[in-house]
């Protein structure tokens, strides 16, 4: 009795040291440690296309908040400060029509931002990113539908990329 009260003691002590060096919550990055409230206001769009600042801002702060490393305040209420700008947009051949090499069936879109992360009190930069990210559409009736939806599914892979970036320490 005693024997096998004491292989269940010790099975339980050695289960629980397997996990001894595990942390529960995100792990940041080194130098983003300190920050835990963080503004994100409107990206600056210097491509040509309409709404495409607020759609990428949109979308970086939802990422942000499902991964759950820091809380999406105002500018007088936060610790830092990231700042973006949406650099271009690429459009290039993906496919083309099988009887017409030069007419394009398939787009490839590639979505580029840069962004750097300040300290709200001194101004001091603390993080600078560059990102992109694809997105493919098949071209129909509607070309402008299809261009917003790839530009849209671009958002939200580089809002993933970004939030990657300042959440994730390893």
């Amino acid at each position: 009795m005693k024997i096998s009260l004491l292989a269940c003691v010790f099975g339980v002590l050695v289960s629980l040291t397997g996990c001894a060096g595990y942390q529960l919550g995100g792990q940041k990055p080194a130098h983003l440690t300190n920050v835990t409230k963080l503004a994100i206001p409107t990206f600056e769009n210097q491509t040509l296309e309409p709404r495409l600042g607020s759609l990428v801002t949109n979308a970086i702060i939802k990422q942000i908040q499902n991964s759950g490393g820091y809380e999406i305040v105002s500018l007088a209420d936060a610790e830092a400060v990231l700042d973006g700008k949406v650099i271009n947009v690429d459009r290039s051949q993906f496919r083309s029509d099988r009887r017409n090499v030069l007419r394009t069936s398939q787009l490839l879109m590639t979505l580029r931002t840069e962004y750097v992360i300040k300290d709200a009190g001194s101004g001091n930069t603390i993080h600078r990113g560059r990102t992109s990210a694809d997105s493919y559409t098949i071209l129909d009736s509607n070309v402008q539908n299809s261009e917003a939806q790839a530009l849209e599914d671009a958002a939200q892979r580089l809002a993933a990329n970004v939030a990657a970036d300042i959440t994730e320490g390893w």
